[in-house]
């Protein structure tokens, strides 16, 4: 099985959600720079949901790059992966209407954690249908960034019931090891 619709179909649902994000938006009511202040909290989640669905996509088109097949799991794991980033538009509402408060945030980050889950375990069977020869084995032979990220996005949800803003810290810190497309990929794709 090709893998080029699984990439479209991809490609498509993660611009959906941007366009559902963005949305969510609202024009502000009057036309002073002070009119925008109530929309900060939105706006910054926005930018932040944002980010990390673009982290995701570069990463995914980076992972299919290294990966020549699929089968029905791939398919299946990729759905489970995005079924978790389509509820980035709701969880970044939340979040923003209600000024990052507690339980939005631990919310937020249950969607962030699940995403990395879902994620690792397409990486897993796309290395179990390629076999031993797997480029992407070769490329994630660490899984330091992967483990990390969970341990942080666990971090940030058990904090967030007390101190949601350090949440929202290990969170963005996650981001932050992801912003970058993965270098372990990249290395790889040069080499061919």
């Amino acid at each position: 099985m090709t893998k080029g619709r699984l990439e479209a179909f991809s490609d498509g649902v993660m611009a959906i959600i941007i366009t559902i994000m963005v949305l969510e938006l609202k024009v502000p009511e009057g036309s002073s720079w002070m009119s925008l202040k109530p929309l900060l909290p939105k706006f910054l989640a926005y930018i932040f949901s944002f980010i990390y669905v673009g982290i995701y996509w570069n990463n995914h088109h980076h992972m299919f790059q290294a990966v020549k097949k699929v089968n029905g799991s791939i398919l299946w794991a990729n759905l489970h992966l995005l079924f978790w980033l389509s509820l980035m538009p709701i969880a970044t509402e939340w979040i923003g209407a209600t000024h990052f408060a507690e339980n939005p945030v631990a919310a937020y980050g249950i969607c962030l954690i699940m995403s990395a889950v879902a994620y690792t375990i397409m990486e897993h069977l796309i290395v179990q249908c390629e076999g031993e020869n797997s480029r992407l084995k070769e490329a994630i032979h660490s899984k330091f960034k992967e483990y990390i990220s969970i341990i942080f996005y666990v971090l940030g949800i058990a904090v967030s019931f007390f101190y949601p803003y350090i949440a929202i810290g290990f969170y963005y810190l996650v981001a932050l090891i992801w912003l970058i497309p993965d270098k372990r990929i990249e290395k790889l794709l040069k080499e061919d």
